[in-house]
């Protein structure tokens, strides 16, 4: 299974003064959860939980959903957002998972656990654990035990799936990217490795609607001459996928976007992320890790939304949709 192998193992010395995770605005209750950093022990546990309890309209909120909002807002170190990446991963499993099992699922040491379980609030991992339990999502119907392991893939997917579905209540987050996406001419599309797929598919997609888009699907120094030639050409964002295992050149590519003075919308799917630090706006959305390689339909999907909220915000995007279909069947481009 790909992992995120971001965090290194001093990090886990670092227990105090150690960078904020960044507020990632794409997040559902991230100020809710904020809300639990100053309570400790069972006082600890009643305040995450008043924050992480509450239903949208998209209905219950999945596990991994409760276990981002009880993270985000807290000050954690790389070793702990990789446990935190953990067990949003595993959200299912999470309530019942051992310290010892947990340390050796997020490749921790067991007393990094504990220190995590301190950081947000906790008077240590069984305090975490109970309030787990408490707010655990509804135990797997007695049909689902008999899942075989390619409909479980499929199952976490569709698990993924109503996660999108919950974060998207909100949909300030994607109509802020959508605008950016428009206004930026020309607009820098990457994705290299795992996310090339993505940003391939979008960049297809945005050209149909916007009239310069650049697809970024070359690392190394390749990379920075692209992004150059794209900002002295005018462009002010850049949309970029990022999928686990995560590139080292992709966290590089965002930081220096990032200085140049690109505004960087990101899909990752995580908040807690390598790539969280250097995106100005951030919309997770999980891979599923249940085969031999990750699947990214939530990516995707999100990529697809993101697409409609910048049709949105490009006044003609309708005329060129109409024009492209006209010289289409002009051409006969299609068979159907």
């Amino acid at each position: 299974m790909s992992t995120d192998t971001g965090a290194s193992a001093e990090a886990e010395a670092r227990t105090a003064g150690a960078p904020e995770v960044p507020e990632v605005p794409g997040t559902a209750g991230a100020s809710g959860a904020a809300g639990a950093s100053g309570a400790a022990g069972a006082s600890g546990a009643a305040g995450a939980s008043g924050a992480a309890g509450a239903e949208d309209e998209a209905g219950p909120e999945s596990g991994a959903a409760r276990l981002q909002q009880l993270f985000e807002g807290h000050r954690l170190t790389p070793t702990q957002r990789r446990i935190a990446h953990c067990m949003v991963r595993r959200a299912a499993d999470a309530p019942f998972l051992s310290s010892v099992e947990l340390a050796e699922l997020a490749g921790v040491s067991q007393p990094s656990v504990t220190r995590f379980a301190v950081a947000l609030g906790f008077d240590g991992y069984p305090a975490l654990r109970r309030h787990l339990r408490e707010v655990a999502p509804a135990e797997r119907g007695a049909g689902e035990d008999s899942y075989n392991e390619y409909q479980q893939a499929v199952q976490s997917e569709i698990d993924n799936l109503r996660h999108l579905a919950s974060l998207l209540a909100d949909p300030a987050p994607v109509v802020r990217a959508g605008r950016l996406l428009a206004e930026s001419r020309p607009l820098p599309v990457l994705g290299l490795r795992a996310a090339s797929a993505q940003a391939g598919g979008f960049a297809y997609f945005a050209r149909k609607v916007h009239p310069d888009v650049r697809l970024l699907d070359e690392g190394g120094t390749m990379l920075a001459d692209r992004v150059d030639a794209a900002v002295r050409a005018g462009a002010t964002a850049l949309l970029c996928f990022a999928l686990p295992r995560h590139p080292r050149e992709v966290v590089e590519g965002l930081e220096y976007a990032r200085s140049v003075g690109l505004t960087v919308v990101t899909v990752a799917d995580s908040a807690f992320a390598p790539v969280a630090r250097h995106s100005d706006l951030l919309l997770p959305a999980a891979v599923g890790t249940g085969l031999a390689f990750d699947t990214a339909c939530a990516p995707m999907l999100l990529g697809r939304v993101l697409l409609e909220a910048m049709c949105d915000a490009l006044p003609d995007a309708q005329a060129r949709l109409e024009e492209f279909d006209a010289k289409a069947a002009a051409r006969g481009l299609f068979a159907e």
